[in-house]
């Protein structure tokens, strides 16, 4: 079981609880997010696909997204406000969503996206790093490539520092 789905009580979640992010003193907020294709097919790691989820979240503007993977059926980001009146995560991700749902080069592959969402906001630098790499790695531990840097559906939209 990942501990991420679990619930206080270890039982597995259908639905994430989308907690509202927690502002603290001197400590940026940071948003790790995974979002799947519905019903976990294989479409995203394609250069128009990734070019695509690109411009959706330069458009998606009122959040910043870091670090990213595009995986076949899911993408991981770390992602951070980036204006002072944000919109939920929730409202956010349906946006960008929606956008590439739009705008999807293959009308076959639709819907695209499952429905939710998994987020965890970060509460060290070290659950920032461990993230980071858990990241990095998903396609080395999948097999897709030897070395993360291998892996060309990845990449950094904005520096995302933890300084807290």
């Amino acid at each position: 079981m990942n501990p991420s789905h679990a619930n206080s009580h270890g039982r597995n979640r259908k639905t994430p609880i989308h907690l509202p992010v927690q502002e603290r003193a001197n400590t940026p907020i940071i948003v790790f997010v995974t979002v799947c294709t519905d019903k976990r097919k294989a479409v995203l790691c394609r250069p128009d696909v990734h070019d695509l989820i690109l411009k959706a979240w330069r458009r998606a503007d009122k959040w910043h997204v870091g670090r990213y993977v595009l995986m076949p059926d899911h993408i991981h980001l770390c992602c951070a406000p980036a204006t002072i009146d944000f919109p939920s995560l929730v409202t956010w991700v349906k946006y960008w969503k929606s956008i590439c749902s739009l705008k999807w080069p293959d009308r076959d592959e639709q819907p695209i996206w499952k429905k939710s969402f998994w987020d965890t906001q970060l509460r060290k630098g070290e659950n920032y790093e461990q993230k980071l790499e858990y990241m990095l790695q998903n396609p080395v531990r999948q097999g897709l490539v030897g070395e993360p840097e291998e892996w060309a559906y990845q990449g950094e939209l904005f520096k995302l520092d933890w300084y807290g």
